[in-house]
């Protein structure tokens, strides 16, 4: 058998007005870990969902070779059947199902209209082992974190008799620990001669998972690298993506001088929506000053979404006590609007799900939070709203062709600059940016830190949420650590460190 499980040949792909890929060529070894890489908006999803037979044969043009035999996929079932099987970044559960329904729907075990529950709960609960994971098959998805569904989407994509797997960024909402469980997760497949591709912006788990990466660029393949031949460094993959060296991934700050506080959070207590005496955020006490960068910074679960959203608010949990204090007087905001009538803003770490309306152009999004704000007694401007939406185009340099185009066409990075451009246009002294830079890569990154900067130099405070320790510590001027819905450190700049930020974490635990 060929020491190569899939070519594709000269793959061209064109949406109306953009040609997503040009003659495009991959080349995976079986047996192997290939991971592709590249900017957003690069054509690498579209590349993925071209072999996975979302995009159907006749709808591109070059060929797919795989174990030697030209394939013609008319639909993902097509795929699946010769065992090439997809994962895609939102994971496709169903949360009010439990693991074992969700891992064979639409291959349900049994006969036609008789579903054979026993057999379908023991070959579940024989995948899950296989993926590592200690739950019973017959637990809600809604009752597991992300992490271990993440691992429900590769022991269903097991039970599929995958020997192709495409993983598209497998950890972008996953923790470190997590993270690297997983990545040793495929390892062990590879081991027992399972491929994988994987499409992911975290450069060092790529390095240290791939055998190969290729690089794309613009719709075009650039190079591919392969291990202990080629440089695996991370600067030299940023240069292959972006086609220039990035000498610093942290823009430098301009000499701002840090002001009074803006916000001050006292004593802040919050409960879990639906478990009855659940605390998620226990006595918290912040605060942030204007001109003034603050990371939030923590392990997933530590409660810093469920803590900026009630701020927000109360935009999430009941029970909330405590005390918020702007620009040095008391508050109470009791919803969404008030927290926008008092110049608070929080951009969500769900941009998909939450903060953008997909289906609905750039133009529409942008005035979301403000529509006052292109209104004239109450009925929308046109005019005035594509005014702002291009202006706030032209400030972020949001790649599009026109602020007509859908935001479900953008790019993740364009997409983040939208979800920033809507809040922005609020005009808040207050931003709580929730992961800003999930899922997005390396030089989109680049310029949503220099975002945040200006930011912070027209007086603006900003706090950071991350679960990228370099980014919390490239970008803040000072740092809370939060564990178990408590504050457990506080570093300045100079004071912080990877090491210093996991060392309170540890030492805290109950």
């Amino acid at each position: 058998m060929s020491d190569i499980i899939l070519e594709m040949k000269n793959i061209t792909k064109e949406f109306p007005g953009v040609k997503a890929l040009d003659d495009v060529n991959l080349v995976v070894k079986r047996g192997s870990i290939h991971a592709l890489v590249g900017e957003n908006g690069a054509g690498k999803s579209t590349l993925m969902k071209v072999l996975s037979g979302i995009h159907p044969y006749g709808s591109y043009s070059g060929d797919i070779i795989y174990n030697g035999e030209i394939c013609k996929f008319s639909k993902i079932k097509d795929s699946e059947g010769l065992g090439i099987v997809i994962i895609h970044q939102e994971l496709a559960l169903v949360p009010q199902m439990s693991i074992g329904e969700n891992m064979f729907l639409g291959n349900e075990r049994g006969k036609p209209m008789a579903i054979n529950w026993n057999e379908t709960y023991a070959e579940a609960d024989k995948y899950l082992r296989e993926v590592g994971l200690a739950e019973s098959s017959r637990t809600l998805i809604k009752d597991i974190g992300v992490g271990k569904q993440q691992l429900v989407e590769i022991a269903k994509a097991l039970s599929k008799k995958a020997k192709l797997l495409i993983l598209d960024e497998p950890t972008s909402s996953l923790n470190e620990t997590d993270s690297q469980a997983l990545l040793d997760l495929l390892l062990h497949f590879k081991e027992e001669g399972l491929t994988s591709i994987i499409i992911s912006h975290k450069l060092n788990e790529v390095s240290y998972v791939a055998d190969d990466i290729t690089v794309i660029r613009d719709g075009h393949t650039i190079e591919t690298l392969t291990k202990g031949i080629d440089d695996f460094s991370e600067d030299r993959i940023i240069r292959g993506m972006v086609g220039r060296e990035i000498t610093d991934r942290f823009p430098k700050r301009h000499d701002v001088a840090i002001g009074e506080v803006a916000m001050e959070v006292k004593d802040w207590n919050v409960y879990h929506p639906l478990y009855v005496g659940k605390k998620v955020v226990d006595n918290v006490s912040l605060n942030v000053r204007k001109g003034e960068v603050v990371g939030i910074s923590g392990l997933m679960g530590a409660g810093r979404t469920e803590l900026a959203m009630s701020i927000f608010g109360h935009s999430y949990g009941t029970d909330i006590s405590g005390q918020l204090f702007l620009n040095g007087e008391e508050v109470h905001l009791k919803n969404v609007k008030d927290a926008i009538k008092h110049k608070l803003a929080y951009v969500t770490e769900d941009r998909k799900g939450s903060g953008l309306i997909l289906s609905n152009p750039i133009r529409v999004n942008s005035s979301l939070a403000n529509l006052e704000g292109v209104s004239n007694h109450g009925v929308i401007d046109a005019e005035k709203e594509y005014a702002e939406a291009v202006d706030y185009k032209e400030k972020l340099h949001t790649k599009c062709p026109t602020v007509e185009q859908n935001v479900g066409n953008l790019s993740g990075g364009n997409q983040q600059k939208v979800l920033l451009a809507k809040w922005m246009f609020t005009d808040p002294d207050v931003l709580i940016l929730d992961e800003p830079t999930r899922g997005i890569d390396v030089g989109a990154k680049y310029e949503i830190y220099c975002i945040i900067n200006q930011l912070a130099a027209e007086g603006k405070s900003v706090i950071i949420i991350s679960s990228e320790l370099p980014e919390v510590l490239g970008m803040s001027d000072r740092i809370y650590v939060l564990n178990e819905g408590r504050i457990v450190g506080e570093f300045t700049q100079q004071e912080a460190s990877q090491e210093k930020i996991m060392g309170a974490i540890l030492k805290s635990g109950k």
